[in-house]
């Protein structure tokens, strides 16, 4: 099966020739050769075409944003994230359907669910690394939430040690100290805090290393 990108094709971008290295249910690995709008130069580019992922952040309703802990194969090391997967439909990028996407991840991931009276909000989409991949990432805020009945129920692939929620002066001083580091993770929290949603104490990062 190939896979598509959701991305729509950009005006004026020509694709002169795509040859397929490798392909999976998750990503196609290809080297194409494309002419932009400027019309200058043949690009010739490997690229990695990827499902779109949901990112999601769940706030309690005490202000605190959970995060689990998980083993990244690729850097060899556990990482403090917010919970993400990928979209089982690649070119499905419908609001709706990925808000109960971003909810169902939330739920496997972490064991928490919307409390009643909740909400998702959709914050808009990043390109995780686009100097090669066409993956973008949705982002979500699921507010309030609180732990469910069932607990966690994390994918076999995933190696999740641990899950809990922070206080803003905590996420500050993770991302200062470089317990967080994954794009999902910075990229939504300067979301959230562009909107207003986070407070983040800009004295955690005048007091941090430079």
């Amino acid at each position: 099966m190939k896979l598509k990108s959701a991305l729509s094709a950009p005006e004026g971008w020509e694709t002169i020739s795509a040859e397929t290295h490798f392909e999976d249910a998750h990503l196609t690995v290809s080297t194409v050769e494309v002419r932009s709008p400027e019309g200058l130069k043949v690009h010739r580019w490997t690229v990695v075409r990827r499902k779109a992922a949901v990112i999601v952040a769940p706030l309690t309703a005490d202000g605190k944003l959970v995060l689990i802990r998980q083993e990244r194969v690729p850097i060899r090391a556990a990482l403090w994230e917010v919970p993400a997967g990928q979209v089982d439909d690649a070119n499905d990028t419908d609001t709706d359907k990925l808000a109960a996407v971003a909810l169902r991840e939330l739920r496997e991931e972490t064991g928490y669910e919307l409390s009643e009276g909740g909400e998702v909000l959709p914050l808009g989409h990043f390109f995780s690394s686009p100097g090669f991949t066409d993956e973008q990432g949705f982002f979500f805020l699921a507010r309030t939430v609180a732990p469910g009945a069932s607990g966690s129920s994390p994918a076999e692939s995933e190696s999740i040690l641990d899950c809990r929620a922070f206080g803003p002066e905590e996420i500050a001083s993770m991302i200062v100290t470089g317990e967080i580091r994954d794009a999902n993770t910075l990229g939504i929290c300067a979301k959230l805090v562009a909107r207003g949603l986070l407070s983040l104490d800009a004295q955690v990062f005048s007091d941090g290393p430079a």
